[in-house]
Order: C-alpha cells, then sequence, then structure tokens
C-alpha cells in the first residue's frame, strides 16, 4: 500500500470515530427527562429501577443527587417513552453512518 491509500484510510477512520463520538453527544442530551421537581437520565437503570417496585410512590435520587417523592408509575412511563423515541431515532442516525463507512 502507498502512503496516499494509507492516510486516507486513517483519515475515514478517524471522521467515522468523530460522527459517532458527535451522535452519542446528541443524544445522550435528549434522554434528559425534567419531570416531578427532578431531572432523569431515561436509561435501563432508572427504568428497571422504577419497574422493580410496586409502590404508587417512592423516593428517588435524581441526577443533582437531591431525593425526589416521585409517582413511580408516571415517571416510569414517561421515562420508556423517552427512552424508546431516542434510542429508535439514535439507531437510525448509526445505521445511516454505518452504511457510509
Amino acid at each position: 500500500m502507498d502512503t496516499k491509500t494509507l492516510i486516507a484510510e486513517a483519515k475515514a477512520r478517524f471522521n467515522h470515530n468523530a460522527a459517532k463520538v458527535q451522535l452519542k453527544d446528541k443524544y445522550e442530551g435528549k434522554l434528559m427527562v425534567a419531570d416531578q421537581n427532578g431531572l432523569w437520565t431515561a436509561n435501563i437503570e432508572t427504568i428497571s429501577a422504577l419497574q422493580s417496585f410496586t409502590d404508587t410512590n417512592i423516593v428517588l435520587i435524581d441526577n443533582f443527587n437531591n431525593p425526589v417523592m416521585v409517582n413511580r408509575e408516571e415517571l416510569l412511563a414517561k421515562l420508556k417513552n423517552t427512552y424508546t423515541i431516542v434510542m429508535e431515532q439514535w439507531y437510525q442516525e448509526w445505521k445511516d453512518i454505518e452504511s457510509k463507512r
């Protein structure tokens, strides 16, 4: 292989990785939900914690490390909905990036 080919491949890999990082930053922000006097991240950990309880109201620590009394079912529904929508959008953009590789 000649140097020009190696440089072109290295640039393509760098651009691909940079696009993935940019995509992650873009969608992680969209997973934040302000609800019930707290800021929550719609992620698997929080959703699983909410699903594991059966109480109507529970106290959770929000993203600012504050204890907040929440209606478990309402917060769970909102976080699951946000997670599903955002992750589907993220996946579609990721697929587009991967297909251009």
